[in-house]
């Protein structure tokens, strides 16, 4: 495996028509999600702004504690769902209750990595939420189980299946808990050419299993690289938001994980480029292992 602590790695999500992270600054971001604006909280934007006016058609209020809370102020009227467009993919954007969008617009620099490696091999979405991911991997014609713990987030994504119009490719959508999921995958011998691994800081499964980052990740790791091929092409993704971690903890957990199956790690961060000064807003920690 290469020496990857050497330079960590800032994966940069440009605008596309569709989204555009217009400003930043005094804790707060302005963001543009097709025709609509938005205003969220944005702890790391610990800079002035650099436009004097924001105007949007709703802001995320948020609560009083850490863990999130909050609720959603409309200055305007609007749809609560509408589609959006990312590289030929539709899908449908919503203001939800936890404060995001029903997507993660800084996922898009992942999303044309993984495509540029899936070809039509196998991939496994583990905390899938809607699907984006799924669907960009099957409209390049991967064969994709695609896995998240609530119901209603599967529900979401079979509906972005029909707005993208990718409702023959074959997708697995499976409402479970994805520790006991991998586990019986990995009992079963089966490999998958491609994983996306985006796991919450905590949540619970469909029947009250819970999920602690810092305690199930590590087997979770394990379980992914028993599920990569023993040879040839394979990758994982693993992203994580929201947590008191650092991008070289990260590393050397998957490192530990995959030092048998070779390949390369790539350790760093995520980001989102502001439109108007091309300011880099940090969002998420990222690694990616591949062999070619």
């Amino acid at each position: 495996m290469n020496d990857w602590r050497r330079a960590l790695s800032v994966h940069v999500a440009e605008p596309w028509p569709d989204y555009a992270l217009l400003d930043t600054g005094g804790g707060r971001k302005l963001e543009r999600y097709g025709a609509v604006r938005t205003i969220r909280p944005e702890p790391q934007a610990m800079w002035a702004p650099a436009l004097a006016d924001w105007q949007a058609d709703a802001e995320f209020i948020g609560g009083s504690d850490e863990e999130g809370g909050g609720r959603w102020v409309r200055m305007r009227a609007g749809p609560d769902a509408w589609p959006l467009e990312w590289q030929g993919v539709r899908f449908l954007a919503s203001c939800t209750p936890f404060r995001h969008l029903a997507f993660f617009p800084d996922m898009a620099s992942q999303w044309a990595w993984m495509r540029g490696r899936i070809g039509g091999g196998e991939l496994l979405n583990l905390f899938g939420y809607t699907g984006l991911a799924s669907l960009i991997a099957a409209a390049e014609g991967a064969q994709v189980t695609h896995v998240d713990a609530s119901k209603k987030a599967v529900t979401a994504a079979r509906r972005n299946q029909e707005v993208a119009g990718l409702e023959d490719r074959p997708i697995r959508w499976i409402v479970d808990d994805a520790m006991k999921f991998t586990a019986r995958e990995v009992r079963r011998g089966r490999h998958y050419r491609g994983q996306m691994l985006d796991p919450p800081k905590y949540g619970r499964g469909p029947e009250g299993e819970v999920w602690q980052l810092s305690e199930h990740l590590p087997q979770l790791l394990r379980n992914a690289a028993a599920l990569t091929p023993p040879e040839g092409p394979a990758f994982v993704i693993l992203t994580v938001y929201a947590v008191r971690l650092s991008a070289l903890a990260l590393g050397e957990a998957v490192a530990d994980a995959f030092q048998a199956c070779g390949g390369t790690l790539d350790v760093g961060e995520m980001a989102l480029r502001e439109d108007a000064r091309g300011r880099l807003l940090p969002t998420a920690l990222s690694v990616r292992w591949w062999r070619d």
